[in-house]
């Protein structure tokens, strides 16, 4: 992920084995990270049964807050690709039945969407 990017609040995809490392203690028996994807200090998490917003809080980012949604929750979503002019792709999920996106995620060019929607789309139409 670029400097530029990131600072523009643009995410890129994180190793499989760094988001093991770090937040495998959020895992419970049975789920697994599929996919993850950091953005400066934060993390969001697309496991095999759920969605785990990461927050680090503070100068030094040792608050941490964890947001966990559920596949089930999730309501409708929306996926925007980059454009040649506009560099970034947006994730929009809504859970329950708010009238206003719970989750807005902005994703550097070198994140394909397509593999983003297919996840959520294999979990929430089970």
């Amino acid at each position: 992920m670029g400097l530029f990017s990131a600072l523009m609040g643009n995410a890129g995809t994180a190793s499989l084995e760094s988001l093991q490392q770090e937040y495998g203690k959020l895992m419970v028996e049975g789920e697994a990270i599929e996919i993850g994807f950091k953005l400066i200090r934060d993390t969001f998490i697309f496991s095999n049964k759920r969605i785990i917003l990461v927050e680090k809080q503070g100068i030094t980012g040792s608050k941490v807050a964890y947001t966990s949604i559920p596949y089930k929750s999730i309501t409708r979503f929306s996926i925007e690709s980059a454009g040649t002019f506009d560099l970034d792709a947006e994730l929009k999920v809504w859970v329950s039945s708010e009238a206003n996106p719970s989750i807005v995620k902005q994703f550097n060019k070198s994140v394909n969407v397509y593999d983003v929607q297919k996840i959520i789309t294999f979990h929430t139409c089970k």
